[in-house]
């Protein structure tokens, strides 16, 4: 199946943010639960654990990544169910995200938001976020998972395209 980019990027006075949305049918309790619950993160990308609080490093398990590792996330703010912003540290570097509800006549949007330092490995995270938010669609309507292979290398040039074109 041939997917299409969504991915936006925004400058900032601290650097770029890498901005993806998804919409949902429903409130945003309900997402919220889909993006929180360890066994719920489960389905679209991998259980936590740890004493969830912010201010608090969490464990989680990348269940879709090779070898499935598990990442130490700190809990940077936690705002229920509006915003979630986490951070982590890895061998690729700093990783910074939010995720925003809003919910209007029992639709909740969801914005992802990466904060970048540097824009320089975009061909690589954009379509990784695409796929990711596709999973937690499909886990949250049972449509059939997507294959990563949808994702990369095919979106890779979008994502690189969008520095230049911002």
């Amino acid at each position: 199946m041939n997917r299409r980019p969504t991915g936006d990027l925004a400058r900032t006075a601290t650097g770029s943010d890498l901005i993806l949305t998804r919409s949902f049918r429903a409130s945003a309790e309900d997402v919220w639960a889909s993006i929180t619950e360890p066994e719920r993160t489960a389905r679209w990308f991998g259980p936590w654990e740890g004493d969830a609080a912010p201010g608090r490093t969490i464990r989680v398990r990348l269940a879709f990544e090779d070898q499935a590792p598990w990442s130490d996330m700190r809990i940077d703010a936690c705002d229920p169910p509006r915003r979630l912003a986490l951070s982590a540290t890895d061998e690729f570097g700093a990783w910074r995200i939010e995720l925003l509800l809003t919910e209007t006549d029992g639709s909740t949007r969801l914005e992802f938001v990466q904060h970048l330092d540097s824009e320089e490995q975009l061909g690589e995270i954009g379509p990784g976020w695409e796929y990711y938010l596709d999973m937690l669609v499909a886990s949250r309507d049972g449509s059939p998972k997507p294959d990563f292979d949808s994702y990369y290398p095919a979106m890779k040039p979008y994502f690189t395209d969008l520095a230049a074109r911002s």
